[in-house]
């Protein structure tokens, strides 16, 4: 039985933090493009970050004071509608401009504040919008908040992505709430897309950080949707310390807690961004066990939730068990090929490298189902993993080939 309840509030959920979003006129279609978290005290802040070589604006500035530290952060803020990568020299200026404009309404510093920026990539950010709109913005901060910053991230997002769950550590309860978004451009290597994390726990920063490393390969790290890693790419997490639950100071059975539920928070974003891939209509969950370790079998399963050819297939109810081999074999992991069991929800395709007699008609009816369930084992080795991942439809091609126009 899980350690954890679902509770409402997403990134407002855990003690002290606040948020809002509104509409500045980022977007031509006039949705809601400017989102702010805001921690009523210091929390660490910790960070996970594309690979991409070609980064952002506000990732370069984010890494920096993720990286150089102190880690004492005060709020997050993130538009929505243009990117600010590939803008030079300005695009560095913008973000600069963006946190000094977040911290003078908020009175703080604008090495308290963290930028985040998604949408079309080589556009400028018309900073003079994001400045007329912070008084209105701060003054919109509220504990029910999420929801607003939760809409006002998305892109081509169908629905807004947001968990919080509670636990109890010292009889004290401890919550962890997230707000993610991104539906398309998702194979990240790093953490992914966009994603705000809050805790209320009082966790030591260099172990916060961790934590949110491991959560993060184990949830963002394993979702793919059309395998393409974004400019963008961040996980932002605060720790502000606001629960009475017993400081965590370095590894224990409470530490252990605190990463789990920040884990689970992780994985049900990831889910939920899978989910909503661009055209997609099922997620996709692929299980692997029987690999020599955990980073072998989450590589396995990663390569089949980002399969074109598995996604295909899937997306036409086709139970080609052929193309699930395929890609387990291409993965780069060594296994006995005679050890291969393929399963599609209780149906048995493949059991000791041998094909398995199955009806055809009920495995094809299964595969309208969703989420829908690979189930894969390579060996009797004792790693296990999971990925995430969506159908590949028409309509993704017809999303991506309008983007711009």
């Amino acid at each position: 039985m899980a350690d954890w309840q679902t509770i409402p509030g997403g990134v407002t959920a855990p003690q002290g933090y606040r948020a809002a979003g509104m509409a500045t006129g980022l977007k031509p279609s006039g949705a809601k493009d400017l989102a702010l978290i805001v921690s009523d005290v210091k929390a660490h802040g910790a960070g996970v970050f594309t690979t991409n070589r070609v980064k952002a604006a506000c990732v370069t500035y984010s890494q920096d004071r993720i990286q150089t530290g102190p880690t004492e952060i005060q709020a997050i803020l993130c538009n929505s509608g243009q990117a600010n990568a590939g803008t030079g020299p300005q695009g560095d200026a913008i973000a600069i401009a963006q946190a000094k404009s977040a911290a003078q309404t908020l009175g703080l510093t604008p090495e308290a504040i963290l930028i985040a920026s998604t949408g079309v990539i080589g556009e400028q950010i018309p900073i003079d919008k994001v400045e007329a709109a912070m008084p209105q913005l701060v003054g919109q901060l509220s504990t029910e908040g999420s929801d607003q910053a939760a809409q006002a991230i998305m892109t081509t997002d169908l629905v807004p992505k947001t968990i919080a769950l509670e636990t109890h550590i010292g009889g004290q309860p401890v919550r962890v709430g997230g707000i993610a978004k991104g539906s398309g451009m998702i194979h990240p290597d790093m953490a992914t897309l966009l994603v705000f994390v809050t805790c209320d726990a009082q966790v030591e920063p260099t172990l916060w950080q961790l934590m949110i490393g491991r959560a993060a390969d184990r949830s963002f790290n394993q979702v793919t949707v059309d395998g393409d890693t974004s400019t963008n790419d961040m996980l932002l997490a605060l720790a502000n310390g606001q629960s009475a639950a017993p400081a965590i100071q370095g590894p224990s059975p409470e530490a252990e807690q605190v990463e789990a539920l920040v884990t689970e928070v992780c994985k049900q974003l990831a889910q939920k961004i899978a989910r909503d891939g661009e055209g997609a209509t099922c997620l996709i969950e692929v299980q692997v066990q029987g690999a020599t370790d955990e980073a072998s079998a989450q590589k396995i399963a990663k390569t089949i939730a980002g399969s074109m050819l598995v996604k295909s297939a899937v997306f036409g109810r086709d139970p080609n068990w052929g193309r699930i081999a395929m890609a387990a074999g291409r993965a780069g992991v060594d296994f006995d090929a005679t050890q291969l069991h393929i399963q599609l929800g209780d149906f048995v395709l493949m059991h000791h490298g041998t094909p398995q007699a199955f009806d055809r008609e009920a495995a094809s009816q299964y595969l309208h189902q969703d989420p829908v369930m690979i189930q894969v084992s390579v060996g009797d080795g004792a790693g296990m993993g999971k990925a995430w991942g969506c159908d590949l439809s028409y309509d993704y091609v017809k999303i991506n080939a309008e983007y711009t126009t």
